[in-house]
Order: C-alpha cells, then structure tokens, then sequence
C-alpha cells in the first residue's frame, strides 16, 4: 500500500478541469462545492481559519491544510475519528471506502473479533467518523477516492523518526528503498518469485505477494515455529527490532524472504504489508467505535442532591467572606514576580481550616470573582476590592451565583499551584502561569456529562475520565483534559454545584445559562437574628445570621467551629476589638441583649466590663510612638516589665513614656503583655478601627485567556461566507476577451487564465465602466489600493464621474468607489456568468 501525496489541494483548476464523474480534483474544489451552510460549520469548527477571513476558497483550502491548523482540528478529534484518520494516513492514496472500511473493521476472522469487541459496529459508525473528518475538511474526495489532506497524512503516517499510532512500519516500497538491485532480487528469488527484469517490477511483485492472502498464508506456513514469534513480538508495534551481525536461523529466514527488511545496520522493521496481514487487516488492536459510558456509581434522591448542594453553597459563601475580611487591615504581599507565597497561603489556610490546595482554590475563586485584588501601591499588597462590598449586600443565592458564575468560564486554575512552568519556576496563587485555556471547556462537558446521568446520579470518576479521554484522544491533550476533569469534579462540589457527586439543581441551571439564584434560594434556610449565649463564654448560630448580626458578631467573638451551626467564642481580644472598632461596652451590652434568645450569661457581661473597664487607659501615638497614662503608676509597672525592652520605652513625662518602635509594633508589644492600648491620633482622639477601612483601587476581573481564536457568531460567519463567495467569484469567474486581445493584443482572456491582473488602456478601462453603468453590467477588474496592494475584483458599476467609479463591490459585499488610474485593467464577465 503506498503513501501517495496529493499536491493538488489547494489548486484551483480551470471549470473545465473537473473530472468527468463529477468528482472534485483538489479541496479548494471540493470546498466550492459546498453549501453556504457547510462552510459557515467548517468555519465554526475551526475558527483559526477566520483569521484573517479569506479572500476566496483557494485561501481557505490553504489555510485549511496548513501545519497549525491541522494539528488544532486533529487534537479536537474523537477517539474513533481520529482513528479513521490515522487509518487513511497508512492507506492507499487516494483510498477506496472499502479499504477504509477492511482497515478499521478487519477482514475474516479479525473482523467478527472488533465486531465482537466494540458495543456498536465499526461498520456502522464508519460514516460518522468520515463525515466528521470530511467536515473539518481534513478529507474530501468521493468514497471511491477518498483523500486525506497532505499535512494529516504527513503528521501521522509513520517515518523513521516517528512511528505511527496504528504501529505499523513502512510499505516495502519505502522499505526497499536503495536497496541494491541484487539484493531484492535475492529476496523475490528466497520468496519463490521469479525474477524480473528491474528492481521497481521486483518491488511490485514481493508487495503483491504479501497483499495476497492465500499466498502469504502458504508463505508463513514454511515459516519455523521460532520465526511466527518473532513477527508476533512486532504485529502491533512498534515495527522495528534490533538485530546482530550473526543473526538466529529463525531472523535469517524472515529477512532472507522479505518479511523483515533492514532498517539499519543494526536493525529491522517489519513492513506494514506483512503486518496488515498478520492482523486481519486492522490498522488497530482495538477501534473504539462508540464512546465510553459514563458508570453511575450512586444514586441519591435529588432533593438530597440539592439539600447537599445548598449547604455546600453556604460554607463557600462564608469561606470566601472569611477569607476576604482576614485580608481587609493588612493583607499579604505581593511577590516580585507576581502572586502569593507559600507562606502566606500556609498561613491563610491554617486561617481557613482547610489544606493548601484548597485555600487556593478559595483564594482563586475570590480573584476571579472581582473580589480579591493588588492595591497597586509601593509596597504592593492584596485586599478587598470596592466589590466585595456590594456583594455581601446581596441575597445570599444572588451571592452564590455570582461565584458559580466567575468558576465556569475562569481559565485560572488553583489546581496548578505548585506546580513548576517550563523555566522551572513554582507556580503561585495569585501569580502568572496558572492560566490553561482547555479548563472552560472541560467544566462545561464534565457538567454535561453528569446532566446525562439519571437525575441524582453521581458517576464513578474513572469511567468520566475515559469518556473524556475517548472525546480528545490525542496525548498530551488528554492528560490535561484528565486533570483538569479531577480538579473540577472536587471544585464543584466545594462550591455546591454539585451534591454528594451529582449534579444539583442550581448547577443544572448554571450549566443551561439559566440563573442558578432562583432554584438555590429555596433551598437555603432564612437568616436569624437570633444566637444562643452560653455561660462558657460562647455563642451558637442555629442558621445563617443577618447581615447587621453577622457583621458586629465576628468582630466581637472569634468563630470556634463550623457546621450547621456556628459556635463563636468571646474572648478578651475579641472584645478588645469590638472596642477598637468604635463600640463602648453599653453598646455591646444592648446588642447581646437585643440578639440573645437567652438571658445574657454573668460572665460574659463581666468580661465585657472588665475589658472596657481597661480599654483606653493607654493612649499610643506616633513619635516614633508614645505611651500616655493619666496614671504614673501603670506607666512605672510597664517600665518595670522585662517584657517591655524591645519596645524601647523611656519615660518622658510622668504621665508619657516614649518608644522606638512604631504605633503598630508598640500596640502589639503592649496588648502581648496583657494590656489593652488604644491607638490615637495627633488630636488626641480615640482612633477607631473600621472593618471596611481598606480596599483596593477598583480592578477589573481577570480575563479568561481563550484556546485559540474565539468561537465565531452568526453574523460573523454568515458575512465571512459572502465575502468567501465573492472572493472566489472574482477569482474564477469566466472572462470575455476584449477586442483588443482577440486581435492579437494582451490581457483579457489570458491575464483570467493565468491569475494575472487585467491590462488595458485608460481610454479603454473609462469606455468600458461607463458602458457598464449605463446597461447595468458586471465587470472584471484588477485594481491596486493605496498601499500598492493588488486585487482582482467584480463589480457592478454605478456611476462614472470625477475620476472615480462608483459601484457595487461583489468581493467585499458593498458599495464602494474605485479611483480610475488604479485600475490595471477590465474585462466583461461572460455571459454564464453574469
């Protein structure tokens, strides 16, 4: 079988040229032939080939079939179509569709065996697989000459360098070639051949006996026992073996008779001939006609689903809150190059109860949402943005679907954080080279997958991978779309998207572009505003707490523990800073009593007035920093303290100690010590801590990163299709010879034959337009713009005067207006074709 190429594909032959059965000579004709329909799909599957829109169809058959392009449609291919492919890269060229049909079926006993082995029939799905390839116009030509185009054939077929994924080696043709002329002919002769008179007949002769069935079968039957081993190690790949100078009987017999021919010196293949036939005639172990099915490894009733789903949807929601507000006074710093760092993100996920991978997810997820920024200044750290704000005013639904609805499109990836880039460098959160343009789709088809399964059913998570890796087979690819499958199984139901495994309702929604806040919010519990206070100096949140609540709450106490329920702890920090942000101890009096569904414990009131009782009593300033008491003894004690060195304290005034270290450094040596400072300002006044005092400039989202150009909509294709359609019009429209050229003069009909512009006269380029305006017309011209760029283009002229044309441009699709001493030439359209 030969790999013949096929150097016509993109050429443009004459109208006459078309062979006589109607079938086309080259996919640029092939691609003519097509409905406006058929290419508006072809461009929509490979939307490279819109960048920029071709000029004309021979364009778009080059740009079709060049390296890029068709390793992008290749890697976007199905398992089974992809196999088809393959299966024509090591056929005849062009190939019949029943040899097509022998090479992925088999043929005999191979046959019934891959009919056997596959759920559906490879004959049967067969035409599915080449209509797919035919529409990504990777093959065109009739099914009795069914061409793959040159640079598929060449990516797949096998060479020396790189063998072919069926496993097959090369044809006896390729294999024998420079061998000497003795030598084959030892080969036809050891074969049982006679000799022929040339090495190409010998060649032909020894592929003819290997493609015979009964003759090799006979041939093999005088093989010894040891030599079918031999061949066995090598049928399915890779072809090649390694041999010694003195090779055993068994080797010396299979390479006297042609059944293994040298490769090099030291080595030898197995031709794809002899191969074929030892397998039946299948290109591949095992076709995979059908895909995969997705295993359902349980089965929950929904409303289980979506009460699993709901309440994973609120913990996301107080996560990221939690996370978002730990950063609000003084986030963390931005590495030099870009990003957190890992100690940073250890720290914020001790903060979160929760590992570092799943911190960044949280971290990522709030960057994606527009929650999370740089603030952009010298000492460049992250906070809050402007945001953040508008968005804890929301519904708690609304909340949520502005989260789910920044996860599916991101093409940032948290599960890439750690890893290292191709320079070696570790990937950080927040940081560059977490972008990977595959995720998008693969969230996408991972929820699809789990929509197809019965409501409530969650999928074994093996079985959705092969079924994704059956849908992008092409290594590489699919060991991406594999990891990214897993990472988005267990964001999902992180997030809430899905339920114990199984897709929830507000998920079903997101993925139907449908708003997922109207099925979610059913399903979360109405906030209270009411805790319950124990006389252990904590407090439980039966539910969701409402926003004024919320707020004040996780200023007061620090939360102990999640769950259903929230259990906060009071503590003397806590109060501290409830006192810090603004609250006097009567305030927080009034709040416990106003939101205890229970008296107010003894304890904690006693703690409240204990704390307040000290608070303020020390006032820090900034000179470096100060300390001032109006009591002269707490300043002695602090002094006194050994505790107290590294601050630098030294004693002003009986009432002022001045310190080296800054206010912050001071504040914090001081309530270490078990004091409880108030910061102050030059006035002298109380300054007051606000939760929401520091946010980010306003930033935009980060943007996906697309894989490859994006998706074309209608009016793109629809237009880039008539522009395709005027394009070739003006490239392949019939001319009518001017007089000038019937009468032995140049142009016309001549310049149209040979892709040349038309040349004529001024007098006769004006005489011409102006009689086309006049009966309405359509001319042919060749017209170079501006920047002295030339084109060939149909044009229906309107109005002639003041230099210029006027007329209605086929090639673009518009009016346009054409200077005359820019046209090269012009040329009527004959009549079929006007």
């Amino acid at each position: 079988m030969g790999t013949g190429r096929c150097d016509q594909e993109a050429t443009v032959p004459e109208p006459s040229s078309t062979a006589a059965n109607g079938a086309p000579r080259s996919l640029a004709e092939a691609l003519r032939a097509r409905d406006d329909a058929a290419l508006a799909a072809l461009l929509h599957a490979r939307p490279d080939l819109l960048s920029p829109v071709p000029g004309d169809v021979t364009q778009l058959a080059t740009r079709a079939g060049t390296r890029a392009s068709v390793v992008r449609a290749l890697d976007r291919l199905d398992r089974f179509a992809l196999q088809t492919a393959e299966a024509l890269a090591v056929a005849p060229d062009p190939c019949p569709y029943g040899v097509l049909e022998s090479l992925l079926a088999g043929t005999g006993e191979a046959a019934a065996a891959a009919a056997a082995a596959t759920d559906n029939g490879t004959r049967t799905a067969l035409p599915r697989a080449l209509a797919t390839l035919r529409d990504q116009a990777l093959v065109w030509g009739g099914d009795d000459r069914l061409r793959l185009v040159r640079t598929a054939r060449e990516l797949l077929a096998p060479s020396a360098s790189r063998p072919s994924p069926t496993g097959l080696g090369p044809t006896v043709a390729e294999a024998t070639a420079g061998m000497s002329p003795t030598r084959i002919q030892e080969i036809v002769a050891a074969a049982g051949l006679p000799a022929t008179h040339d090495p190409v007949s010998a060649v032909a002769a020894l592929t003819g006996l290997f493609t015979d069935p009964e003759r090799m079968a006979a041939l093999l039957d005088q093989a010894p026992p040891e030599a079918r081993h031999v061949l066995d190690r090598l049928v399915w790949g890779p072809p090649y073996g390694e041999v010694t100078a003195n090779p055993a009987p068994p080797v010396r017999w299979l390479r006297d008779r042609g059944l293994l021919l040298p490769a090099t010196t030291r080595t030898v293949v197995l031709p794809r001939e002899v191969a074929l036939h030892l397998r039946g005639g299948l290109a591949h172990r095992t076709p995979e006609p059908a895909a995969p099915r997705v295993a359902v490894r349980h089965e929950h009733r929904p409303q289980l689903v979506d009460a699993g789903a709901a309440g994973q949807a609120l913990a996301a929601l107080a996560t990221v809150e939690e996370l978002v507000k730990s950063w609000e006074h003084s986030g963390p710093p931005v590495l030099r190059a870009g990003g957190l760092s890992v100690r940073d993100l250890k720290r914020t996920a001790a903060a979160l109860d929760a590992d570092e991978p799943t911190a960044a997810f949280w971290i990522e997820l709030a960057y994606a949402a527009g929650l999370l920024a740089a603030d952009g200044e010298v000492d460049e750290r992250y906070g809050p943005t402007p945001a953040f704000d508008g968005w804890r005013e929301l519904p708690p639904a609304e909340r949520w679907s502005a989260l789910a609805g920044a996860w599916l499109p991101a093409t940032r990836t948290a599960g890439a954080v750690g890893e290292q880039d191709p320079k070696g460098r570790t990937l950080a959160a927040l940081g560059p080279g977490l972008d990977r343009s595959a995720a998008p789709e693969v969230r996408r088809r991972v929820l699809e997958l789990l929509a197809a399964l019965p409501e409530g059913a969650s999928p074994d998570p093996q079985s959705l991978l092969d079924r994704l890796s059956w849908e992008r087979p092409v290594r590489g690819t699919s060991e991406l779309r594999a990891r990214l499958a897993g990472q988005t199984l267990t964001e999902a139901e992180l997030l809430g998207v899905t339920g114990r495994g199984a897709l929830s309702a507000p998920g079903r929604a997101l993925l139907e572009h449908r708003d997922p806040a109207q099925p979610l919010a059913p399903l979360l519990p109405e906030p209270v505003d009411r805790i319950l206070l124990q006389a252990d100096l904590t407090a439980v949140a039966p539910g969701p707490l409402a926003r004024p609540l919320a707020d004040v709450l996780a200023v007061l106490a620090d939360v102990e523990s999640k769950g259903g329920a929230t259990v906060y702890r009071f503590t003397p920090g806590s109060v501290r800073r409830a006192l810090d942000g603004g609250h006097t101890a009567s305030d927080l009096h009034a709040f416990l009593a106003e939101h205890s569904a229970t008296p107010v414990p003894q304890p904690l009131s006693y703690l409240v007035d204990d704390v307040a009782r000290r608070h303020g009593r020390l006032r820090v300033g900034a000179a470096s920093s100060y300390v001032r008491c109006d009591d002269d003894a707490l300043l002695g004690e602090i002094l006194a303290d050994k505790r107290s060195a590294p601050l630098g304290l030294r004693r002003l005034a009986p009432t002022v100690l001045a310190a080296q270290a800054d206010p912050v450094t001071l504040l914090d040596g001081l309530r270490a010590m078990g004091y409880a400072p108030a910061a102050e300002s030059h006035t002298g006044d109380v300054l007051v801590a606000r939760a929401d005092a520091r946010r980010t400039p306003a930033r935009a989202r980060p943007v996906p990163v697309p894989e490859g150009p994006p998706l074309p909509d209608e009016t793109l294709l629809a237009a880039a299709v008539r522009a395709i359609r005027a394009g070739d019009l003006a490239a392949t429209a019939v001319r009518k010879e001017p007089a000038a050229a019937a009468a032995g003069g140049g142009g016309g009909a001549g310049a149209a034959a040979s892709g040349e512009l038309p040349r004529t006269s001024a007098a006769e380029t004006l005489a011409t337009v102006q009689a086309a305006a006049l009966t309405g017309s359509v001319v042919w011209i060749g017209y170079v713009n501006a920047e002295g760029a030339a084109s060939q283009r149909v044009i229906a002229p309107v109005r002639v005067e003041g230099g210029f044309v006027t007329g209605y441009d086929h090639t673009a699709d518009e009016v346009r207006t054409f200077a005359l001493h820019r046209i090269t030439g012009v040329a009527e359209l004959a009549d079929d074709q006007v």
